[in-house]
């Protein structure tokens, strides 16, 4: 008698299982406005935004073994991109023709820059596709002369200084240190009005679904194994005929678009973009979370990310002087008793513990003796074949 209860089964329900509490928790918060927690909704909307360049990172890393500390960088032009056509979105029956940094400059035209970004649509694209071909041309000069592994990280993270330093030192063009913020209006609606926000909360909630499909897609069949290969032993699947190079540029491209439109999410939602997205200590932060979630783990990305976010949220409300050192705490807990992360550790010992707890144990045999028993049957029905 086969026993039904595989690992496989058992592993499809615990994502059923981790599936169904996501959705509750995207579905339930919009229902809480109305007994006060319009602060935690809008902060989950936030994470939400976050998980999306988690995606993005594990596309890279967990995937294609690409470890980029610069994704904060890609992260923080997109919020930029739309940051400028909110600055632009003057309220009615005002006379303002500059974003109300520019007078303080002493700037009195609109630089020929912010002039695309009245467009929305040409917005949208830029959100897209700046950091797109910012991550394409980047990683076209780094893999081409086969820059990888600790080297590659570096280059990112020297990345993250350079574009840090510049935006750092745009006072008239982009308010420098302080960032862009004071949003007002976006289609005649406020920016700050809790429909608005509620309205951002839902839209990021889709983009996730749709940026958790797209990267599904890309990971899964000949292309994902090509990934892994690529991840794992990268001269043998160049020995094999393949161009690393070019699969390496589209995804760092790809992954680059990703985090820009997390970062245009995240931006209306916070209500500010400031070159801080682009610090070092932020782009270390979201490898992180997808190291406590689970690398090669679509899902534990997003589950690291609001885990992390969200426990970073509540150790500096209870804790305020100390929460950084319950932070590092739980990361070094992570590391030495997690080292594949939740969604790994689930896969392997949580589903035994699963099967104990359940009673659903399946009944392991070894392939080789299965094989001989097979290669017996098939020699005895030749040496006594049927009538």
């Amino acid at each position: 008698m086969t026993n039904k209860y595989s690992s496989k089964s058992i592993a499809t329900e615990v994502v059923i299982v981790v599936t169904l509490a996501l959705v509750l928790m995207f579905v339930v918060p919009p229902f809480l406005t109305s007994i006060g927690q319009g602060f935690r909704v809008n902060l989950l909307g936030r994470f939400l935004a976050l998980a999306i360049a988690g995606l993005a990172i594990d596309l890279t890393w967990g995937y294609t073994g690409l470890l980029s500390l610069g994704h904060g960088v890609f992260f923080a032009l997109g919020g930029y991109a739309l940051a400028m056509h909110l600055k632009l979105q003057f309220p009615p029956g005002t006379t303002q023709t500059l974003p109300s940094f520019m007078p303080l400059y002493g700037v009195k035209e609109l630089p020929w820059l912010w002039q695309p970004f009245f467009s929305f649509p040409f917005t949208i694209g830029a959100v897209i596709f700046i950091p797109a071909i910012l991550g394409g041309l980047i990683g076209y000069l780094i893999f081409r002369n086969r820059i990888r592994g600790v080297y590659f990280s570096i280059l990112t993270q020297a990345l993250t200084i350079i574009f840090f330093n510049f935006f750092n030192g745009q006072q008239k063009l982009i308010n420098g240190t302080n960032g862009l913020t004071d949003f007002q209006t976006l289609f005649g609606y406020r920016v700050s009005a809790p429909e608005t926000q509620t309205a951002f909360y839902w839209l990021t909630i889709v983009i996730l679904g749709l940026s958790y499909w797209v990267c599904r897609w890309l990971t899964s069949g000949r292309f994902g194994r090509l990934l892994v290969a690529i991840r794992d032993d990268e001269p043998r699947a160049r020995f094999t005929g393949y161009n690393p190079t070019t699969i390496k540029v589209f995804i760092f491209a790809t992954s680059a678009a990703i985090a820009g439109i997390a970062g245009a999410l995240y931006t209306p939602q916070t209500g500010i973009i400031s070159p801080k997205a682009m610090d070092i200590s932020f782009s270390i932060e979201m490898v992180i979370w997808v190291a406590v979630g689970g690398r090669s783990s679509l899902v534990g990305a997003i589950l690291g990310t609001l885990i992390v976010n969200f426990a970073k949220s509540l150790l500096s409300e209870t804790f305020a002087q100390i929460w950084l050192f319950f932070q590092g705490g739980l990361f070094l807990l992570v590391v030495m008793l997690l080292p594949d992360g939740i969604v790994g550790w689930l896969r392997t010992e949580g589903i035994e513990i699963l099967e104990k707890m359940t009673g659903k144990r399946q009944l392991f045999t070894y392939p080789q003796i299965e094989l001989e028993k097979a290669e017996l049957e098939i020699d005895e029905s030749y040496e006594h074949p049927r009538d």
